[in-house]
């Protein structure tokens, strides 16, 4: 297990390099696993705005099906 129970870690950046996106599975305690979804945008020079989703492992399938259904309307447009 990694730092904070980190156990694969992947990063996006943005084309406009101003956001950056975190997708981090994490393990608590009792050995569940979780999705944490991190934006971190720039502010200022120095500074970052931080918002976060946590998506745990039984929401999984639905979360994904949706956020899919999501994609494929936009690429329509």
């Amino acid at each position: 297990m990694g730092i904070r129970g980190e156990v694969f870690s992947a990063r996006a950046a943005t084309q406009s390099d101003n956001r950056t996106y975190f997708f981090n599975v994490k393990e608590n305690r009792n050995g569940d696993l979780f999705l944490n979804i991190v934006e971190s945008k720039k502010h200022g020079e120095s500074g970052f705005n931080r918002h976060q989703v946590v998506l745990f492992e039984e929401d999984v399938e639905a979360f994904s099906e949706a956020f899919q259904k999501a994609i494929a309307f936009m690429k329509k447009r």
